[in-house]
């Protein structure tokens, strides 16, 4: 079940938020926990008892953490997290990472195993870090023992952010598991995010995530040089109205139970540089890993040889953690490299240069990038790649090019528009103008939430495609 469905749209989303406000407060995470459970078993109904073995064990190991702790032994306590997350990564490992390693071993002379093709469970990369980022604070003492095991469990498995994140840490959200504030005020601040992020996720990233699904269809040595930078440009667009949409629609419905969300995405297409681009996309999970990873290796703390070492192990990690195939291998090194020389030089020359150059750099180097993290293949992002610059001996431009661009023109200013800070700035202005007048304003926030839903709702009614991209990982 994904959010941008009739089915949870008139469904599932009713059911549970007249469930949820007809409960008393203190039975209300017993009624996120078992909608968010049905959510799960909708789309994976075997591996729902991967995630209940695993919330029942994580939860067990941050009982033992604490018992240790409390009497005082900080080696007990290690000993038990090392154990921790050695079984939450193996698990992870095992289910997302077993064929990708047993193709890998099947490489070398005389070793032929059979691949166990298991499908991925849907977000296990998302609650396995969540879960590991509570163990990890407990130990370090920067969270309390959750003990009541529904809390925890509604934790790891709350559906507004099971499947594609936002990464919600404990720290962020225990006050809340214990004691939240509904209120209309955030309800309805939760019921506009959400109505944004499913336009941006059905109207905008569908839409021109077709064109990419066209272009990409076809062999890369056919294609003219317009239609693969066309291709390439909608893809560009699709994973960031896809996964930004996605992420608003989550804060959304966290706003509507109470929760505060962490902000996923913050106009990663207006970065000035490849660093600043990071700071930028999926901040949640850039936030985890600096957190959990860069920082216990020592940071930037210890001399710049092992910062740099520091750098290419994460975003080696951030790679793998993208998917089991040599392309986000790939991926993942190739903006560690990018990060490492603006750390050791570039950004300083960038500093000097126009803002022009400096956003024309970050998007070639980006989407270049997204041409490899794009396939399921390294081999064939490197042919797209190739595409693009004519290695193939393709002309320029062709008939098929032309067409795709003047008949996506519009939606691809469109989307460049929608993908800067013109939008808000655009409502900040109009915001300010009306705030004297509270009908004009509420009619100015109210219809175009109420024609985007309407469009995006008879988009489902008699769309096919409706991709979700993160489901992969």
């Amino acid at each position: 079940m994904v959010f941008s469905s009739l089915l949870f749209l008139f469904y599932f989303l009713p059911a549970v938020l007249l469930v949820y406000f007809l409960t008393p407060h203190k039975y209300r995470n017993s009624v996120l926990l078992v909608f968010s459970l049905f959510f799960y078993a909708w789309g994976e109904p075997l591996y729902i008892l991967l995630m209940l073995f695993a919330i029942g064990a994580d939860f067990a190991f941050g009982r033992c953490i604490h018992a240790n702790l409390s009497r005082g032994s900080r080696i007990g306590a290690k000993k038990v997290l090392i154990l921790s997350v050695i079984l939450n990564l193996s698990l992870l490992g095992f289910f997302k990472y077993a064929d990708f390693l047993i193709e890998a071993l099947n490489l070398l002379p005389g070793i032929s195993l059979p691949l166990p093709g298991l499908p991925l469970p849907i977000g296990i990369s998302f609650y396995t870090f969540q879960a590991l980022s509570y163990l990890i604070d407990l130990y370090r003492g920067e969270v309390e023992l959750q003990d009541s095991i529904v809390d925890f469990a509604a934790y790891v498995s709350l559906f507004p952010q099971l499947i594609a994140g936002p990464i919600v840490r404990m720290s962020d959200v225990s006050a809340e598991l214990k004691q939240r504030r509904e209120s209309a005020a955030l309800f309805a601040s939760g019921v506009r995010r959400f109505v944004t992020g499913l336009g941006k996720k059905v109207l905008l990233a569908n839409n021109i995530g077709a064109v990419w699904e066209l272009i990409s269809g076809q062999n890369p040595r056919e294609l003219s040089v317009l239609s693969a930078w066309i291709g390439l440009l909608a893809f560009t667009f699709q994973i960031y109205f896809d996964f930004s949409g996605y992420s608003d629609m989550a804060i959304g419905l966290g706003r509507m139970f109470g929760f505060h969300f962490m902000e996923n995405f913050n106009y990663p297409y207006t970065a000035l540089s490849v660093t600043d681009f990071w700071r930028r996309w999926h901040i949640s999970l850039s936030t985890w890993f600096r957190e959990y990873v860069y920082i216990p290796l020592g940071g930037n703390r210890c001399g710049r040889i092992k910062q740099l070492r520091n750098l290419m192990t994460v975003w080696l990690l951030t790679g793998i953690w993208h998917g089991a195939s040599w392309n986000f291998v790939v991926w993942g090194l190739y903006f560690g490299i990018l990060l490492t020389v603006e750390k050791l030089f570039l950004l300083r020359l960038l500093d000097k240069a126009p803002k022009i150059i400096r956003r024309a750099y970050t998007m070639l180097t980006v989407m270049a990038g997204w041409a490899v993290f794009a396939f399921d293949s390294l081999g064939s992002g490197l042919s797209y790649l190739r595409a693009l610059t004519g290695g193939f001996g393709q002309a320029f431009t062709d008939s098929s090019g032309i067409y795709l661009l003047y008949t996506n023109a519009i939606l691809i200013l469109l989307l460049t528009a929608a993908s800067s800070t013109l939008p808000m700035r655009l409502y900040r202005s109009v915001k300010q103008r009306l705030s004297s007048a509270p009908a004009l304003l509420g009619a100015a926030e109210t219809i175009p939430l109420l024609l985007i839903f309407i469009c995006s709702v008879a988009y489902l009614v008699d769309a096919s495609y409706n991709p979700f991209l993160y489901f992969r990982f």
